[in-house]
């Protein structure tokens, strides 16, 4: 079993900076008048980030430049600058430490196109939803602008762009195997995951003029290294570069590697040799001072199955309390350089969360976006914020491991919640401070609803767990599963004067919930307004098993608790269940038993999510290699497992239609599969017939929820009588507008 790994240096135990004295700003400076104005010189650190700067603690540069502003720091901001030259980037001048470069709260590409890598008309983080204000491949262009406007100033790169693509990762806007982000931008450092830890430890290093080439040991960082640079001495070198090596494998430490002392280190200052007792176990060397070498790029580049399997390495190395760094060498043209990846950082305390949550946001966008009566309601509203303008934060990390997800690779397994009087602080200020408010919540939540304060109930054991999930394929007997923490919490929020409701809109992992009765009881009477976002994914075992989701039959236990509280509240609410089409590991089959479900159901979903492959999640190695790095990899045919991948257009847009089978457009195209499949049996008239046998007038398109990302033209006027609803069996929606027919509640995708 792992020791517990050393507690870091608290957030709160620096010393602060000298600028310290300047105290906070009421927004970080945006121009040279606004740090006249706060007296300011110059700046200490300068953060450029490809969102519109909305100071609020779910924006990603708000809550590191508030956090560097807690350290004494001068933080500035250059937000969406003009990237076709470097002059935007010496808007504030040269900082005096370094340039933190992200490219916002999404990956730019994501952000940039759809999953059919179809251009976007909007962008959620512009004023106005405007598209078109970051490039591609943002941290890139940007890293590149900073260093041409100021040559001697480090660049540290971070953001979920950063995070997921910290190593060889596959693109899929490029359908190939890319470098390290950090290779390709040329950056100093990189830093992956929420980087508070890690940001401030570097800053504080900088400012004592540590050179940047010496912040090799900060954990959540990666670097780039010579294979000869003497720093690496006394390390061991665990050798996973191979698949099928024979001989013994130790399942805790990793199911490939073998292992080799690093030829670097001198016997003076090499650690203790690896010793085999005569029980036949292996004493491993410390960890702290192990590094696992993944294939070399030029390897995983070429050769799926080794992408595969340094994936799979790479998420066994996701525990603080177990995992060791990792190595990938890059060859610049015969010149050989190692990226290493330093283990996550460690999780922030409680107070540690509430320090980061209690900063003085002014919880609104810049001054600068304000419209000409100093709104921001107007059209340069910033979409992304009046989505969270009234909801809170209250938690990080997921431990579901949902196969698709980027939230476990960003933000890391173990739950990092707030104290539920900071909580209750932030809802009073928003109450009091915030234009707008109404009395309502809008969201307590996270990246889901109900993991606050859900944990290991031994921390020894999650030190050494090195499970990719703590609920599949069932709920771990060492989790702690109490909603009680989360109900206290609710009931206090919603009794505070001024607050009229507290809603719920973070996605719901009701497969919890069902552990807890009164949770659902809370949930449903107090805090459903009138529809609640869950989401199964699939029902069908295959793609379930490779997305590490639960079996339909826990969504059934949840509607079945969700439907009683319901009828008790005196109310008629209802589940809008989300499903993921052309997930690797989907077949033909699985995707018409879902229709067959759906329709059983009641259900007619209008919004359709496509797996999107982003960068480094496991079910993107799936998509990619074919293998599944679940089972572990293997180039024998007969081990390992390979996965069904969805692929070219025409099946990926079956695999959407049969989740809308209901819409005339895709009947031609059911039809035909349906045929082929030998389900004819399902095409006919009847009430127990997937879809009909005749076909209307249709203009072969339809609209989605998102208007301007469709390909369609605008369908005609509602049929007089027509019912417009996400799914069938829900009430109309009394909007003021007619929409078309197939057009969704454009809404907040599920958080997973």
């Amino acid at each position: 079993m792992s020791a517990l790994p050393q507690p870091p240096k608290a957030l709160t135990a620096y010393r602060p900076f000298w600028a310290k004295r300047f105290g906070p700003a009421p927004f970080l400076p945006m121009s040279r008048q606004e740090m006249e104005q706060l007296g300011w010189d110059s700046c200490d650190i300068i953060i450029v980030t490809g969102d519109a700067y909305v100071d609020h603690p779910s924006f990603g540069m708000a809550v590191i430049g508030r956090t560097l502003e807690a350290q004494g720091f001068r933080v500035g901001i250059v937000a969406q600058p003009d990237w076709h030259s470097a002059e935007p980037f010496k808007a504030l001048g040269r900082p005096n430490l370094f340039f933190g470069v992200a490219a916002g709260n999404m990956d730019s590409m994501i952000n940039r196109y759809t999953a059919d890598r179809k251009i976007r008309s909007d962008d959620a983080y512009t004023p106005g939803g405007e598209g078109g204000k970051r490039p591609d491949r943002a941290t890139l262009v940007y890293t590149q602008r900073c260093q041409e406007a100021y040559k001697d100033v480090p660049v540290v790169i971070g953001g979920i762009e950063a995070s997921l693509r910290r190593i060889a990762h596959y693109d899929y806007w490029q359908d190939k195997v890319r470098r390290s982000i950090l290779v390709d931008s040329k950056a100093d450092l990189l830093v992956y995951g929420n980087a508070e830890r890690a940001i401030v430890e570097i800053a504080h290093r900088l400012a004592r003029r540590e050179p940047v080439e010496s912040l090799t040991d900060i954990r959540g960082t990666a670097f780039m290294r010579r294979t000869d640079d003497p720093t690496a001495d006394g390390w061991f070198e665990l050798d996973s570069t191979e698949v099928d090596r024979p001989g013994r494998i130790d399942e805790l430490i990793s199911p490939y590697q073998e292992i080799k002392q690093d030829a670097c280190a001198t016997e003076a200052d090499a650690p203790r040799p690896i010793t085999l007792h005569r029980t036949g176990r292996i004493t491993m060397p410390p960890r702290e001072r192990t590094v696992v070498r993944l294939p070399a790029y030029e390897q995983v580049k070429s050769d799926p199955v080794l992408y595969a399997h340094a994936n799979r390495v790479l998420h066994l190395e996701t525990n603080p309390g177990n995992a060791r760094a990792l190595v990938q060498r890059y060859d610049f043209n015969g010149i050989e350089r190692d990226l290493w990846i330093n283990p996550p950082p460690i999780p922030l305390t409680t107070p540690e969360m509430d320090h980061v949550f209690d900063l003085p946001y002014a919880r609104s966008p810049h001054p600068s976006y304000a419209d000409a009566n100093g709104s921001h309601d107007g059209a340069t509203k910033i979409p992304a914020w009046e989505m969270i303008r009234f909801s809170v934060n209250i938690m990080r990390g997921c431990f579901g491991g949902c196969t698709f997800c980027s939230i476990t690779e960003h933000e890391g397994r173990i739950i990092q919640s707030r104290s539920e009087d900071s909580v209750i602080r932030e809802i009073e200020e928003m109450r009091d401070k915030v234009k707008g408010f109404t009395g309502i919540v809008s969201d307590l939540g996270g990246p889901t609803a109900n993991m606050y304060r859900i944990g290991c109930r031994s921390p020894e054991i999650e030190a050494a767990c090195r499970k990719p999930s703590c609920v599949y394929p069932g709920i771990c007997p060492n989790l702690n599963t109490s909603h009680d923490p989360l109900i206290r919490m609710y009931r206090r929020a919603r009794a505070l004067p001024g607050v009229k409701k507290i809603l719920i809109g973070s996605g719901l992992r009701y497969d919890l919930a069902v552990q807890s009765p009164e949770y659902v009881k809370e949930l449903v009477t107090h805090h459903v307004g009138g529809y609640l976002k869950i989401a199964p994914e699939h029902t069908e075992q295959g793609p379930l098993s490779k997305m590490m989701k639960p079996g339909i039959g826990t969504y059934d236990r949840f509607k079945q608790m969700f439907e009683a509280a319901s009828a008790a509240a005196g109310k008629k609410q209802y589940l809008i269940p989300y499903f993921i089409a052309a997930h690797p590991g989907t077949s033909d089959e699985d995707m018409m038993n879902l229709a067959v479900w759906l329709k059983r159901n009641g259900f007619r979903a209008d919004q359709v999510q496509t797996f999107y492959p982003s960068p480094m999640a496991t079910a993107t190695a799936m998509y990619h290699s074919g293998r599944n790095p679940l089972k572990g990899i293997s180039r024998d045919e007969a081990r390992g497992e390979k996965v069904d991948v969805v692929r070219g257009e025409r099946r990926r847009r079956l695999h959407k239609a049969f989740l809308r089978y209901h819409d005339a457009n895709n009947w031609p195209l059911l039809r035909e599969a349906l045929k082929a499949m030998g389900r004819a049996d399902l095409i006919g008239n009847g009430k127990h017939h997937l879809v009909p046998s005749y076909q209307p007038l249709t203009d072969g398109g339809y609209e989605s929820a998102r208007r301007k990302n469709s390909t369609a033209p605008k369908p005609a006027a509602p049929r007089k009588g027509q019912i417009l609803t996400q799914h069938t069996g829900l009430p109309p929606r009394v909007t003021g507008a007619a929409r078309g027919p197939a057009a969704g509640r454009p809404g907040k995708p599920a958080k997973r």
